[in-house]
């Protein structure tokens, strides 16, 4: 490695370990509890603490669009992600129930204002960001 290399590297480990713990408190205060919407306007839920109070659980609220499916219309108001277990800092592991199937997924909290749900079915993955609303 050269030295311009070496300095550029430690550099950047240096910026990572600033910020780092600024994302990570951000993180542990915030709370994905509360009202979201997908980044399209087109599916609405409601993420809440539940089970032990560890877990999280999202359900349902409003669809819209190409959403509003027959698939999806007998899931509104019903939990379509249950008792998901904390995985690590921002992320919940559980089954998430849509367009009429159940896979396994996450939920990342991305920061205060984002969080992602995705999961994959038969090789297929998808990704849905929301934004609090």
């Amino acid at each position: 490695m050269t030295y311009k290399a070496a300095i550029y590297v430690v550099t950047a480990f240096f910026h990572f370990m600033l910020i780092m713990p600024v994302m990570s408190a951000d993180l542990r205060n915030a709370s994905p509890s509360g009202s979201w919407v997908s980044s399209d306007g087109q599916v609405r839920v409601s993420v809440s603490l539940c089970g032990d109070g560890t877990q999280l659980c999202a359900r349902l609220t409003g669809l819209s669009g190409n959403a509003r499916s027959s698939d999806n219309l007998p899931l509104l108001n019903t939990l379509v992600l249950n008792s998901a277990v904390r995985s690590g800092l921002g992320t919940w592991r559980g089954v998430v129930h849509f367009n009429g199937a159940s896979t396994p997924g996450k939920i990342t909290f991305e920061n205060a204002r984002t969080v992602t749900l995705s999961g994959c079915r038969f090789g297929v993955c998808k990704s849905i960001e929301f934004n609090r609303s």
